[in-house]
């Protein structure tokens, strides 16, 4: 009996938040416009913006470049958000069409895992931007965790370094050699 109720309480939970990411997405669908058309070629090709080899995004001068950090920032959860939507409507519909318990019981672990990752990535981002750094992104993935860490103006130290490490590794299971801190100029 108690099983039964854990199941259904955590089937509510994961529907809620099933709900809550499609309508994220059919608003952004409706609000969304394509990237090539609001930003012209000079800002998206432009000699203000290099990326290194190591991931980060840097910045060489000119006017905007607190506003390509930022779209960079934009762009990245945008990019992460419609991967994860997809994903889920992916597996919503294989569970609505599944005939089996079991195929039933993997796809919702799959979809499960999803939330957890996207719950973790939200809390690490929040502590982080909560620590004094003014934009944070986090990517999880089965091997290792990717932090996108907007510097500041003399760069990330290794006390830095070591606070977001912290963080991570209170809020996952993740370990230091599995933390990928990038720097974004």
């Amino acid at each position: 009996m108690k099983n039964w109720k854990r199941n259904a309480v955590t089937a509510v939970v994961l529907m809620f938040v099933c709900a809550g990411v499609y309508l994220n997405w059919s608003y952004n669908q409706q609000n969304t416009t394509n990237l090539a058309d609001t930003l012209d070629a000079q800002k998206v090709m432009g000699e203000n913006l290099v990326l290194s080899n190591d991931g980060a995004v840097t910045e060489t001068g000119g006017e905007e470049g607190g506003s390509v950090v930022n779209d960079y920032f934009a762009e990245v959860r945008l990019s992460r958000q419609t991967a994860r939507d997809s994903a889920v409507e992916t597996l919503q519909e294989t569970i609505s069409y599944a005939g089996e318990e079991e195929d039933v019981s993997e796809v919702s672990g799959q979809l499960n895992s999803i939330v957890n990752d996207a719950l973790a990535e939200s809390q690490i981002e929040s502590l982080v931007v909560a620590k004094g750094y003014e934009e944070c992104v986090a990517y999880m993935n089965e091997d290792n965790i990717s932090i996108a860490v907007s510097a500041p103006e003399e760069g990330l130290s290794a006390t830095d370094v070591a606070l977001i490490s912290d963080i991570v590794t209170s809020q996952s299971d993740y370990t230091l050699s599995q933390i990928r801190v990038i720097e974004v100029k």
